[in-house]
């Protein structure tokens, strides 16, 4: 499905695939953007549709993988090579993705929850701290 979506957002400029409405979205979509890693085996792009809150210049993410035990791979690709590209709608920026330090990911939690009310329910079904990730515009 990640593919579908990923190749409809591209081609339609997220006009299709650009909302989330499922669980706590239903009412009130949330964004969609497309994230492009550097597979940290392969070297070759990875591009996967994600959530996300805009938050001034920067865009924030949430690697809750539906709350299962284990980061997404997305995840742990910028773990490996920070250097993101993020699309949101027709723009493509260049960004430098990092996790969250504990006070940051403590103020942005709340807000994150806020907008999608699902990822409180992620984070009490599993025993890993799901991580937030910072993309900063690059340079």
């Amino acid at each position: 499905m990640s593919r579908v979506n990923t190749w409809t957002y591209r081609v339609s400029g997220g006009r299709i695939g650009g909302n989330w409405r499922v669980g706590s979205a239903l009412t009130a979509p949330v964004p969609v953007c497309l994230v492009t890693t550097t597979g940290r085996k392969s070297g070759e792009p990875r591009t996967v549709p994600l959530l996300h809150l805009p938050d001034g210049d920067r865009v924030l993410l949430v690697a809750s993988q539906g709350g299962l035990p284990r980061h997404p791979q997305w995840y742990l690709n910028i773990l490996a090579n920070p250097e993101v590209t993020i699309q949101v709608g027709r723009r493509t920026r260049a960004m430098t993705a990092r996790e969250a330090s504990v006070e940051e990911r403590a103020a942005l939690w709340p807000r994150l929850v806020e907008r999608y009310a699902d990822f409180a329910s992620y984070q009490a079904n599993t025993s890993r701290v799901i991580p937030v990730v910072i993309c900063e515009p690059t340079g």
